[in-house]
């Protein structure tokens, strides 16, 4: 079976070609030779009937018998007429079966060479036989000689015209030759024309075999699979011809088929016909789709100078800011923890020092009132707070806080379980690390710096508040503070709460936005427990 395989696509399509050409000349020249010999025997026993009937109504043939000298008077005629229709021999007999005239003159005279003359010398009908002679099978076409008497007629002798079967199948062939003549010369020029055929099949699959294809299809397709970049192609009519499931999922397209589509109708955000009319290439170029910002790389097909199609891959930026996002998040906490550990030590030197100077009442105090506030936020933390990841984000945010000289406190009600499965770590990342955030650089140039922090899970919501004691949001910038690219702190910035609203409303959540009366601003998010379908 491999070795089949490996058989080049050339030699298959020549192969069989020259075979069902040659198959079809076979059978082609095999019915015409049978149809030739049926036709040609046809016509030579007529022929042989026609020549003889013709040379018994001869007067001379009657004259001849009448002098008893058939060789003097008619033997000429008789050559004649046999040159004439390629005859081999043209016997005439008398009614006792005497050959009168024969091409051999030495059996005139003699006795019929064999007993066929019944039926012509009794009947008087002409009827045609095969016989064998010394130069093989002869076909035979014999006839009665009738004399008129007047009152009545008489068969008076025979005719007989003959034919060797070997120059009956000398002329089938002379014509079958001309027929396999033919045949070879469409045999070799279906071969010409398989090998052109073959060139312009292996020009149209770039030299590939039909394996290699097959092969290259298996890889091509499990490619797609295991790309994790949405992968769009289209022709040079802008017809889509590839779409892998990643682009699928990320584009949030459903199972209709779109293959054949043309790109406008399926993307219409996705200006790829621009490349296709100009054959640039175009990288990261920015598309919002749904929500959500893409990066595209547009790169044009080029064949011979001509542009025939585009192929563009494609990542979700909200995906890669998210991780980026994570990533912060992740170095904040390290920073909070350096500097947690850098005040502590800070703490310790005032300890040491107070200790040293025998202010051991100061030292008392200070250890109580470090103690205090460290079992209150612990208590809180770690006993009503069961959710790990969240405890980690209040941690890091914590050690933040202190680093700032900014009060961050849990509101002593808190409580929450372990979150749903489906509220993932970097949601709740992004959600609880970007409104602390906002909130400690609202109060960053606050005289008193302080920020409230409250999670709560009793009910059906997850319930998270931010409070600050900043100057709160005016009314007209209410509305857009949610809008992607939107910030106060320069450029480059305002992806936070976009991201934040992002991800809640895909949660099925809400988040809402007031202000107090002293300028303190308040972001509540509710979160479902359950997912929304």
């Amino acid at each position: 079976m491999n070795n089949l395989k490996n058989i080049p696509l050339q030699t298959k399509i020549l192969g069989l070609i020259s075979s069902l050409i040659l198959l079809i000349i076979i059978l082609l020249a095999s019915i015409f030779a049978y149809m030739q010999s049926v036709d040609t025997r046809n016509q030579v026993k007529q022929l042989a009937l026609q020549s003889a009937k013709s040379i018994s109504l001869m007067p001379e043939l009657r004259d001849a018998i009448e002098k008893k000298d058939i060789e003097t008077h008619f033997r000429p005629i008789a050559e004649q007429v046999k040159d004439q229709v390629n005859a081999s021999n043209i016997i005439i007999e008398s009614r006792e079966e005497i050959i009168y005239s024969h091409v051999n003159p030495s059996l005139v005279g003699q006795k019929s060479l064999d007993d066929t003359s019944y039926h012509a010398l009794i009947f008087g009908g002409s009827n045609n036989f095969e016989v064998e002679r010394e130069q093989g099978s002869v076909l035979v076409g014999k006839v009665p000689i009738i004399a008129d008497f007047g009152e009545y007629t008489q068969v008076i002798g025979t005719v007989s015209v003959e034919f060797l079967e070997k120059d009956i199948y000398q002329s089938i062939y002379e014509r079958i030759k001309i027929i396999i003549i033919a045949s070879s010369i469409v045999l070799l020029l279906g071969i010409i024309g398989g090998i052109f055929l073959t060139k312009s099949i292996r020009k149209d699959t770039l030299g590939l075999e039909p394996h290699e294809i097959a092969s290259l299809y298996r890889e091509r397709s499990a490619i797609l699979l295991s790309v994790k970049e949405g992968i769009i192609a289209i022709d040079e009519n802008g017809l889509l011809t590839l779409i892998n499931h990643s682009a699928k999922s990320m584009l949030n397209l459903n199972e209709e088929d779109f293959i054949g589509q043309h790109i406008g109708h399926v993307l219409q955000d996705i200006k790829i016909d621009d490349v296709l009319q100009t054959g640039k290439t175009a990288h990261n170029v920015e598309v919002l789709i749904n929500e959500k910002m893409f990066i595209f790389n547009l790169i044009p097909i080029i064949e011979n100078g001509n542009v025939v199609g585009v192929v563009s891959s494609f990542r979700d930026k909200t995906e890669l800011k998210k991780l980026m996002n994570t990533i912060t998040e992740v170095r904040d906490y390290s920073e909070g923890l350096r500097a947690q550990t850098h005040e502590y030590a800070n703490k310790l030197y005032l300890l040491s020092g107070l200790l040293q100077l025998e202010r051991y009442q100061d030292a008392l105090e200070f250890i109580q009132k470090e103690s205090i506030t460290h079992q209150q936020q612990n208590q809180i933390l770690f006993n009503q707070i069961h959710d790990a990841n969240v405890q980690a984000i209040l941690l890091g945010k914590l050690g933040k806080a202190s680093e700032k000289k900014i009060t961050l406190v849990i509101d002593a009600g808190s409580y929450v379980d372990p979150l749903p499965s489906h509220i993932e770590v970097a949601d709740i990342v992004t959600i609880i690390g970007n409104l602390i955030d906002n909130a400690l650089d609202a109060v960053a140039h606050q005289k008193e710096k302080r920020v409230n922090f409250s999670i709560t899970g009793l009910g059906n919501d997850i319930i998270i508040e931010v409070t600050d004691n900043g100057k709160g949001i005016s009314d007209d910038l209410l509305e857009s503070l949610f809008t992607m690219g939107y910030s106060s702190k320069g450029e480059n910035r305002g992806y936070g709460l976009y991201n934040v609203k992002r991800i809640v409303e895909s949660l099925g959540g809400t988040i809402e936005v007031s202000n107090e009366r002293n300028g303190r601003s308040i972001f509540t998010v509710y979160l479902p427990k359950k997912v929304l379908r």
